[in-house]
């Protein structure tokens, strides 16, 4: 049965003198279908918001005031390194065996976890940090500075590049800091979109490519954590006031697309979808489930709750309290990478050499599917069989000659002969009386 996994991470002491909960976990790996449980625990840290990222071997946990990072392997249970950097670490995320970290200096550090090269860039922005975000061919930061830059991630990691690393474009409609990003996963220059949520109470979509704003929402309080669903239809976003919006985006009046308003037009959200309760107070981390029917939210007094996208306008259920501020909720992928390699032991950043060598594992091959069996798990006719069928039928009837006619007769006599002699040995022969 498919499992969902999240795994969440705390900042600061705990909130009471509760035993039932170890005061060096930090890090928790949770399981949450088909039934909810703490599947392991990591000791020894405390992460700030949007400083949390793992992957299906590792999980990767930036430190708080610090420029550590703290690195625990999933598979072994155990922190495998302890990592320092020249600058702290105010956010980071993953992009396959690459972790993407921005720095309080308002630098870009990207880290190839399977080789050990560090790749930086300069200060491009003016103040720290705050938010990271990855695609398929681009990276995303948000700055406390109220610009977001669009950076290509093949310039980056390209190798012997003498000149320095520059943001492709910048967008800089905010006018306060920018406190969370989100993008979809798109690799067409037409549907490449992303959100940003900021301190002046407002959300613009963007197209990151072009740079063109396609719209803009403004909330009665600011946001302070905001995601996509994962088929980029619906923007999720949780507020200072404790509340949450979940804003559709192709509905009968569209916000994006040919039919939608003016992209000038400012959107006013007042509806949320619900709120938490006083004693559990606004989220500070959101995560949404990869089928798009569940979303978790980290609280400050410790709690981690659930809202159901199918129940609007009800009180979320609390999933866990782990009797710390939660600071970070991500999802684990339950899809395959589809990598023949996989990264056991990361390799620790070096800027001294310029020779890198690769450490992973390879993946077993999988056995060839039986025929049989591709054919049951298809959904429909596979389009092989319908070629193969077809071509059956195509191709013209071979003449036989008497010698292949006489054959077959005597094959079919043979077989007629067969089955009689089965029926003699199975039934009774009763005589005259």
């Amino acid at each position: 049965m498919l499992s969902e996994e999240f795994v969440s991470a705390i900042c600061g002491p705990p909130l009471s003198s509760n035993t039932a909960i170890s005061k060096d976990i930090g890090i928790y790996s949770h399981t949450l279908s088909p039934a909810y449980s703490i599947k392991s625990t990591f000791k020894k840290s405390s992460v700030p918001v949007n400083c949390l990222a793992a992957s299906e071997t590792h999980v990767f946990a930036a430190q708080q005031d610090k420029a550590y990072v703290h690195v625990y392997s999933r598979l072994r249970g155990n922190q495998e390194a302890f990592v320092a950097f020249p600058e702290r670490i105010r956010c980071v995320t993953l992009a396959g065996d690459v972790l993407i970290m921005g720095t309080a200096e308002g630098r870009l550090m990207l880290w190839e976890t399977c080789t050990g090269r560090l790749v930086s860039t300069p200060a491009r922005h003016v103040q720290a940090v705050s938010c990271v975000v990855a695609t398929p061919t681009h990276i995303l930061t948000g700055s406390n500075d109220s610009d977001i830059h669009v950076w290509s991630m093949s310039q980056l990691l390209e190798l012997d590049s003498a000149a320095e690393p520059e943001p492709e474009r910048s967008l800089s409609n905010h006018r306060a800091a920018i406190t969370a990003l989100s993008a979809n996963s798109s690799v067409s220059a037409d549907t490449n979109f992303c959100v940003s949520a900021s301190k002046d109470k407002s959300c613009i979509i963007w197209n990151y490519q072009t740079g063109d704003a396609l719209r803009t929402l403004i909330f009665p309080k600011f946001p302070l954590c905001v995601s996509l669903d994962p088929s980029s239809r619906a923007i999720c976003v949780a507020c200072e006031d404790g509340t949450l919006f979940v804003t559709e985006l192709f509905t009968e009046k569209p916000l994006l697309g040919p039919s939608s308003e003016e992209a000038s037009t400012v959107v006013q959200i007042e509806s949320p979808f619900g709120a938490t309760p006083p004693e559990v107070g606004p989220a500070s981390c959101l995560s949404m489930s990869y089928d798009g029917t569940v979303i978790l939210t980290g609280h400050p007094r410790g709690q981690i709750m659930r809202w159901d996208i199918s129940e609007k306008n009800k009180t979320p259920v609390e999933l866990a309290n782990v009797n710390a501020a939660v600071t970070n909720v991500v999802f684990v992928s339950p899809f395959p990478t589809g990598k023949p390699t996989k990264t056991v032991n990361i390799v620790k950043p070096s800027q001294a050499e310029r020779i890198y060598t690769f450490a992973a594992q390879l993946d077993p091959l999988a056995a060839p599917e039986a025929r049989f069996d591709s054919l049951l798990n298809a959904t429909g006719f596979p389009k092989e069989a319908l070629e193969s069928a077809i071509a059956a039928f195509e191709q013209p009837e071979v003449e036989l000659t008497e010698e292949d006619e006489l054959q077959k007769h005597n094959e079919e006599y043979w077989e007629i002969m067969k089955d009689e002699r089965i029926l003699q040995k199975d039934g009774f022969w009763i005589g005259p009386v």
